[in-house]
């Protein structure tokens, strides 16, 4: 490796850059009161993610000041507002880690209390349609223990079990509170009920044969004029690609003594997938966010009719959140960009024109990159995209610039062109980016995200190589000069990469992800690794398969120098995962660097880590490539 001047010009200029995006807040996760005239979201404009309410302004009017309403130390993740406008219920990260506790608190900030959480794993669910009951579903640290869903009073603290087993979640309730819409299964592999609460009978909505991906689920009455749907019944909405070639809205009808009626695609598009839905409380409005190949396009339905109205316009590229309100008058949305931070804008129903709710955190910039999405194809065939991010000219004798790839986490996440400050500071060090998406990410269907289970993890392997060549063949990377990276599931998969393809990478990072599959189904969460079969394979039937795709038993291939990153309150893929890879490879003598994130877990939500981070990845890529400065 080379050495970089930190004190010179062109590297305070990176640095002062990476400052300026890592403290651009955003704002998302937007939930409103019955009457759509106040929202509560989610921003970390103080640092660190919290609480914030706000007023909903019209259009024209000034974006109104917004109020942080304090809880714990530990960054909130979501928020959803009762529908009798008298509590918010928050999802918190126990300790800043992987676990949640649901606390919930008066919108004027009083009341503050956690209602479940704090040794175990909760997960905030959806409040009853009346009044003020919260579910949660509570995960038990034994392997092999069911899933507790409870409806929570938070008045009293009282609860009533609405469902259990498995990895069972509660999806949505009808306004009686006597049938319960629930999600059970694995990654992938997931089925829906209509559970009947008052003689705990169950029904099959989406059948055992048509597994999928279910993604969000609503129960509403049935709009007059839906198809084949029942006068006083009800009707289940479902984003999910079960039994279908990639996430659609179906509509599924139920009798209103919970009977299955009929079924049938409400919504679907040959050029895109559904990703979030929400309905009026009387089911005939929906507001639906379609991915179409990582950019988001929003479309308004009357459920009845079938009519489905474009919202042009978008405030940018990436819809990270919606809540329609109520009445279906308008909705918030949380949108972003490459080159904005996560915002909240409102969209009319009648005029479909959009209009700021939160302030800027920042004034437009002209030195970030729009990046450009090509496709290309893998060594079989299999057709792949990626966002590439031209570096800004900053090397010496006019060839192509150095590179790195940047591989997302899940695997069944997607790279899209959100607000990546990682991303921009790496382009302004002169370090060319391309963010692919290699087989089993999410958002181009049920085949492309399932391509790579079990045995197929040996093809993703592959594609990042070919990702390489992609890039080299445009111009846009030094073929000697090229960095694999990634964080989580991608942190893992760039590790495979420096072992089967050496020759192709000259340095990598390893953000917190998997060196040994058998000891990360060991030390995770239970409930994690309960999910992750379908993915991975079985630790016990598929133990062999898993050792041959752990990066730790093959360390000594991993030629090129490596810098490794791990939270230390990590336990989705647990700090060991880290620390046993960095003691074996100093053990063989092998060039690695090692930056263990105090107070974070799997996802580094605190700004001074961000920045942290960013410092660290740029000096050492830029080291390591040969970047002058």
């Amino acid at each position: 490796m080379g050495s970089i001047t930190t004190d010179s010009a062109a590297w305070q200029a990176v640095a002062e850059l990476a400052r300026d995006l890592v403290d651009a807040w955003g704002a998302w996760a937007p939930t409103l009161t019955p009457d759509g005239t106040r929202v509560a979201f989610v921003s970390d404009r103080r640092g660190v993610p919290e609480l914030w309410v706000q007023d909903v302004p019209l259009p024209g009017e000034a974006e109104p000041d917004a109020t942080v309403l304090p809880l714990s130390d530990d960054p909130v993740l979501s928020v959803h507002w009762s529908p009798d406008g008298k509590w918010l219920g928050c999802s918190v990260a126990t300790g800043g880690g992987v676990r949640t506790e649901v606390w919930v608190v008066r919108p004027d900030g009083s009341d503050a209390c956690r209602v479940a959480g704090g040794s175990v794993h909760a997960v905030l669910g959806p409040w009853a349609r009346q009044g003020h009951g919260l579910v949660v579903t509570v995960c038990s640290d034994e392997p092999h223990e069911p899933n507790r869903c409870l409806l929570i009073d938070p008045v009293t603290g009282g609860s009533q079990l609405v469902a259990q087993g498995g990895l069972v979640q509660v999806l949505d309730l009808t306004a009686d509170g006597r049938f319960a819409l629930v999600r059970d299964g694995t990654r992938g592999a997931q089925f829906c009920r209509l559970l009947d609460r008052s003689v705990e009978h169950d029904y099959p909505l989406l059948p055992y044969q048509h597994l999928g991906s279910t993604d969000a689920g609503l129960l509403r009455p049935t709009p007059a004029g839906l198809a084949d749907a029942e006068p006083g019944g009800m009707v289940a909405y479902l984003v999910t690609d079960a039994g279908l070639p990639r996430r659609e809205l179906v509509a599924i009808g139920v009798h209103d003594d919970g009977r299955r009626i009929a079924a049938g695609i409400l919504a679907a598009r040959e050029d895109a997938e559904l990703e979030i839905i929400d309905a009026d409380t009387a089911g005939s409005r929906l507001v639906l966010v379609w991915n179409v190949a990582g950019r988001s396009e929003v479309e308004l339905m009357d459920a009845a009719t079938g009519v489905r109205r474009p919202c042009p316009g978008l405030p940018g590229e990436v819809v990270a959140g919606v809540a329609l309100a109520r009445s279906g008058t308008d909705a918030v949305v949380s949108v972003e960009s490459a080159v904005s931070p996560r915002r909240l804008w409102r969209v009319d129903w009648q005029t479909c024109q959009w209009s700021p709710v939160t302030a800027p955190s920042m004034a437009p910039r002209d030195d970030l990159v729009h990046p450009q999405l090509i496709r290309f194809d893998s060594r079989d065939g299999l057709a792949l995209t990626g966002w590439l991010y031209p570096a800004r000219s900053r090397d010496d004798g006019g060839g192509a610039p150095p590179a790195m790839l940047s591989l997302h986490g899940g695997p069944e996440a997607q790279e899209r062109p959100a607000f990546t400050p990682q991303h921009q500071v790496l382009v302004a060090a002169g370090i060319t980016v391309f963010a692919p998406n290699v087989r089993g990410s999410s958002g181009f269907g049920r085949a492309f995200v399932h391509a790579d289970d079990r045995y197929g993890r040996f093809d993703a392997i592959h594609d990042v190589a070919e990702c390489a060549r992609a890039i080299i063949a445009r111009g846009a990377a030094d073929p000697a000069r090229i960095a694999v990276t990634g964080r989580s599931y991608g942190g893992y998969l760039a590790l495979l990469a420096l072992i089967h393809h050496a020759p192709t990478f000259a340095a990598g990072v390893d953000i917190c992800g998997m060196s040994d599959l058998l000891t990360f189904y060991r030390d995770t969460e239970p409930w994690i690794a309960a999910a992750a079969v379908s993915k991975y394979g079985d630790p016990e039937h598929d133990a062999a398969l898993l050792a041959e795709l752990s990066p730790l038993h093959q360390a000594a291939a991993i030629s090129a120098p490596l810098l490794i990153v791990h939270g230390e309150l990590d336990t989705n893929v647990p700090l060991g995962e880290s620390r046993q890879l960095v003691a074996r490879m100093r053990q063989l003598g092998l060039p690695v660097g090692y930056l263990e994130l105090a107070g974070e877990g799997h996802e580094y939500r605190r700004a001074t880590t961000r920045l942290q981070l960013l410092r660290t990845l740029t000096e050492f890529l830029g080291a390591a490539l040969g970047v002058g400065y």
